[in-house]
């Protein structure tokens, strides 16, 4: 009699289960991706409100807000390297504590291009600045690769490490960016913020993992067929 090839078998099972499950979860990620594509276009097209209100949203990320905040043309500022439009440069971001707003924000002044000296002036004022401006969650603070910040210039956007560097023991999880500029008088200051851009290719990767899965299973049929069909050995005696 043919035995069973539990072997095979036991090394077949977990592997097919783990295909399934790697293309169930990006087809997860596929829904959470499409959602969030969804989100940042209705923000996009909903009217500008007031920060106040934007701010008791159930997401408010990627919506347009109408903010005041005091003393900001001439606020500190901490500079954070990047790039816009392909061109290196510096991010001048700074505090706003807008009123009626409990915890101050970041707030992104705009793109300096690199070789650009100007920089505002820092001089202590409370002068009202309204500015229209959009919400962004605040990525992480790098990676064991990222340089850590040196003479108020930081390599990644560490929310924690620009609120101290700015005076702030703690800041909201939004950053403003600044769509009209707070420093007119720096023509090269471009207050932008950066495109709602996502990578969406889960379907693909879903339909990589699946794919496995359907090839595992063949082979294990095939080697099972193969296996049962195969002529019994002849006894030498």
């Amino acid at each position: 009699m043919k035995r069973f090839p539990w072997l095979l078998t036991l090394f077949t099972a977990p592997a097919l289960a783990l295909l399934i499950g790697l293309g169930v979860w990006q087809v997860q990620r596929l829904a959470w991706k499409e959602g969030l594509i969804a989100q940042s276009e209705a923000a996009a097209e909903a009217a500008p409100a007031a920060l106040s209100e934007v701010l008791i949203a159930p997401d408010p990320e990627f919506r347009r807000a109408l903010v005041v905040c005091p003393g900001l043309a001439t606020a500190p500022f901490v500079e954070l390297q990047s790039i816009h439009d392909g061109e290196p440069g510096s991010r001048l971001i700074s505090l706003c504590r807008a009123p009626g707003v409990e915890t101050p924000l970041l707030i992104d002044r705009g793109f300096v291009p690199e070789g650009v000296p100007a920089r505002p002036r820092v001089i202590e004022s409370t002068l009202p600045l309204s500015l229209l401006v959009e919400l962004r969650r605040t990525p992480g603070a790098g990676n064991a690769m990222t340089p850590p910040p040196a003479d108020n210039r930081f390599y990644a956007r560490d929310s924690a490490a620009m609120a101290q560097a700015l005076g702030a023991p703690a800041v909201s999880e939004f950053t403003l960016f600044a769509l009209t500029s707070p420093n007119p008088e720096i023509a090269a200051l471009t207050a932008s913020a950066p495109p709602a851009a996502f990578s969406n290719n889960h379907l693909g990767y879903a339909m990589t993992w699946f794919g496995l899965a359907i090839a595992l299973v063949g082979f294990y049929v095939a080697m099972l067929w193969r296996r049962m069909r195969r002529e019994p050995e002849k006894d030498p005696s």
